[in-house]
């Protein structure tokens, strides 16, 4: 018995032969499908590979001069007997965020300006959005304190500081940069901080 093909008409399928210029219309045709899917591919691989180059401890390494390695929440224990640590802020340290439950890796950032004792700005990357890069954001200590270890950061989604302070260690300085008794707010930035106040 002879295995029969239908088309949609009912009638016998048959193999067709392809003219060459049908053929040449065939290949371009999959030509294209395989560049869109390929394409697709990329597009779909593109957000993990922005992801993975743009993480807090990468961005702050390259834009510092403290260079730790590790995971952000062990960079204030890393930079024990290297670097000066301290509660006081300074353009040039980074900011040391604590391991939470909301962010278990913690999270570091870079202090672009001081403006205040407890408002500063900074540089920084994966807090708004994964791979996202913030720069002169406003990070703000709402410790009862004063010493940094309650922060609330700028985010983006909403325009407007974080609702839910995040815990931090306070912050690592460059070399040569503060003696960690005494580190003076020394550059300051202008700023209406009247917004700051009322969303704090």
């Amino acid at each position: 018995m002879q295995d029969k093909r239908f088309s949609r008409s009912g009638e016998p399928w048959e193999p067709r032969v392809l003219e060459s210029g049908q053929i040449l219309k065939v290949s371009a045709m999959l030509r294209t499908a395989l560049t869109a899917l390929a394409a697709f591919a990329s597009l779909a691989a593109l957000p993990n590979v922005a992801h993975a180059r743009l993480q807090c401890v990468t961005y702050a390494r390259q834009v510092s001069e403290v260079q730790l390695s590790g995971n952000a929440r062990d960079w204030w224990g890393n930079a024990a007997g290297t670097y000066a640590r301290g509660q006081a802020p300074k353009a040039g340290a980074v900011l040391a965020f604590r391991a939470s439950r909301s962010m278990p890796y913690g999270h570091v950032a870079v202090v672009s300006k001081v403006v205040d004792a407890r408002h500063v700005m900074i540089n920084h990357a994966n807090w708004s959005r994964p791979g996202m890069v913030e720069r002169g954001v406003m990070a703000v200590d709402v410790s009862d304190a004063g010493d940094w270890s309650e922060v609330r950061v700028w985010y983006g989604p909403t325009q407007s500081l974080g609702l839910r302070p995040s815990p931090a260690f306070g912050f690592i300085y460059p070399h040569g940069g503060v003696d960690t008794q005494t580190a003076p707010a020394t550059q300051t930035a202008s700023i209406d901080l009247t917004l700051v106040k009322a969303q704090g």
